[in-house]
């Protein structure tokens, strides 16, 4: 995904760009700067691998160990990858079902200055500036922004039989600042780079709520959260034996600190009747790793590495009114060694396979070996690639899931997976119609699972799950009229059952659709509808809380007026669907943004 798909998105949401990917399916847990999760081709939160500039980012304190897309806004993006499919082989834990790397700016060319800036709906404003660019061997970039919105309430927005209970619900705004700066030096023979980024985020949220349940009577609480996101690396890379052998050391840190303060209410609102609850996330990561790349001529390349990984997870909490002092409810660190190879060949002028596997070794916990294996056939004279591919998965136990006072269970196994895909990918009419479909499936094993019994009523972590997931992936561009039609359309659907007892799994889609069509009246102006369709879906595990099916549309217009100035325009959900991501959690109304663009 390039950075022009990310920049006609929302700027205010790093997931409203992924939302166009097949086989990806978002939930934002009362708009953004809320709670943001993304499950691959049905899998699990935690079962994704989220990185930046190839640094992994998944937070060591979650209790699954995933990452939370509101802690990023896009403005330091270039542009996003996105590999669907068990990568456990070269990536190791929580690739499970895929990894999702976000690449940030990088400089090249003259020194260039660019300022974006927009405002609109729910009192949102947000900008952002880069200055990216290269003089001899250096090149450098450095963004920075800050967003700001009002919002509407996290609770119950829109839900007329919730709206009706409750009252004048408040707003839920946030506010997040953010920057990163990246500069290398490229001598040929040996390259260095170095990266810094952070990212600061500021919200309100409501407290969750069911209707079956009195244990909360006032969900619509001024309950506040931080989110703070840190990371620095630095990367050296070089040649030996005449450019045969390249070799790249990297070395990262990355910082992930989370607060809480929420507020519960006995019987009515009163102060008196009222506790306070402070929670406090501290993770840290600190990783080197070594990789080659071995040129073997007609025998391909061989790719090759370690890796040595120590995380650490502080959480603290404490209650208010009672005088009690902080409680460390969790202060633990792990240690994670791997070793990887990837061997790529081709096999005459069209046929190229990939065989992978690694070994990681987590210490006191478990050591599990993945595979993966890929072939990709190409017939250039019609267009045509034929690709499949199959391999295995595991993600380790968290820290969380072993070590958390009264829920936490020390044997933990590693969740592990098995899975495949096959498809094609056709271009058609000299590159007009561009089609691409994937059929694939997914086997999961020892899912770690939150489960209460007589002997343990306060809960526990166990491995007792299984599940398996299929479904067919379909991707399109088609150039209608070129220079001034242009369609787009992505297509999942998705079988994601639990073996346990045959139900759908929670908050999975038997179908997503997404289209848009770009219109261009003159070559300065485009217009461009967008169009999603989700199917229903269930809120919680055994098919709770049904969530109605829904289409959204969406409009995004731009007027370049010159080659440094264009100004732009976008509606979101302008038919007004009301609908729902996640369970009692308000979404957007019809709202307008309006902005501009400039560069020089």
């Amino acid at each position: 995904m390039k950075s022009d798909t990310i920049a006609t998105s929302n700027p205010t949401s790093l997931v409203d760009a992924l939302r166009t990917v097949p086989g990806l399916d978002i939930t934002e847990s009362g708009g953004p700067g809320g709670t943001t999760n993304i499950r691959m081709r049905g899998g699990n939160t935690g079962q994704t691998l989220v990185m930046i500039d190839g640094i992994r980012i998944n937070d060591p304190t979650a209790a699954s160990g995933d990452y939370d897309f509101a802690m990023f806004a896009p403005s330091s993006i270039d542009r996003i990858e996105v590999l669907k499919g068990p990568q456990s082989a070269l990536y190791g834990s929580d690739a499970m079902t895929g990894v999702i790397n976000i690449i940030t700016r990088s400089g090249t060319g003259p020194a260039q200055f660019n300022v974006r800036s927009e405002g609109g709906s729910y009192g949102t404003a947000s900008t952002a500036a880069s200055l990216s660019g290269s003089q001899g061997p250096w090149s450098y970039a450095f963004t920075g922004s800050g967003q700001h919105s009002n919002g509407f309430s996290r609770f119950g927005y829109r839900i007329p039989a919730l709206e009706a209970k409750f009252p004048n619900l408040e707003r839920d705004g946030f506010d997040r600042v953010g920057g990163s700066a990246r500069i290398s030096y490229d001598a040929g023979d040996l390259k260095l780079e170095a990266g810094i980024l952070s990212t600061f985020t500021r919200s309100a949220y409501d407290a969750a709520y069911n209707a079956s349940s009195k244990t909360v009577q006032f969900p619509d609480t001024p309950n506040s959260a931080t989110r703070q996101l840190d990371q620095v690396w630095g990367k050296a890379s070089f040649d030996s034996l005449n450019g045969l052998l390249t070799h790249s050391v990297t070395l990262s840190e990355t910082h992930v600190e989370r607060s809480f303060n929420e507020f519960a209410y006995k019987t009515n609102t009163l102060p008196q009747n009222t506790t306070t609850t402070f929670s406090s996330y501290l993770a840290n990561s600190a990783a080197a790793e070594y990789q080659a790349t071995l040129k073997l001529g007609a025998f391909g390349s061989l790719v090759y590495g370690a890796k040595s990984q120590h995380e650490t997870a502080d959480i603290w909490q404490v209650s208010a009114p009672a005088a009690n002092p902080p409680v460390a409810a969790l202060s633990k660190s792990q240690d994670t060694n791997a070793i990887f190879a990837l061997w790529q060949v081709p096999i005459g002028e069209r046929l190229n396979v990939t065989l992978g596997g690694r070994v990681d070794d987590v210490a006191d916990v478990a050591r599990f070996e993945t595979w993966r294996a890929t072939a990709a056939y190409s017939i250039a004279e019609t267009g045509t690639k034929l690709r499949a591919s199959a391999g295995t998965g595991a993600k380790a136990p968290t820290l969380y899931q072993l070590y958390a006072p009264l829920t936490a269970s020390p044997g933990l196994s590693p969740e592990t997976s098995f899975g495949y895909d096959a498809g094609i990918d056709q271009s058609l009419f000299n590159g007009r119609v561009v089609l691409s479909v994937t059929g694939f499936a997914n086997d999961f094993s020892n899912l770690i699972n939150y489960v209460v019994d007589v002997a343990r009523p306060n809960g526990y972590y166990v491995n007792v799950a299984r599940a398996e997931t299929s479904g067919i992936e379909v991707g399109s561009t088609v150039d209608i009229v070129p220079g001034l039609l242009k369609f787009n359309a992505a297509y999942t659907y998705l079988h994601a059952i639990d073996l346990a007892n045959g139900s759908i799994l929670a908050r999975r889609p038997k179908n997503l659709v997404r289209f848009a069509l770009a219109i261009t009246p003159t070559d300065r102006w485009t217009i461009e509808p967008r169009v999603t369709t989700v199917s229903k879906r269930f809120d919680k595990a055994n098919q709770v809380g049904e969530l109605g099916a829904y289409t959204r549309v969406d409009l995004y217009s731009e007027y370049r007026i010159d080659a440094n100035w264009k100004v732009f325009a976008r509606g979101e959900n302008i038919l007004n669907a009301h609908y729902q991501e996640a369970l009692n959690f308000g979404t957007t109304g019809p709202a307008a943004y309006a902005g501009f663009n400039a560069t020089w």
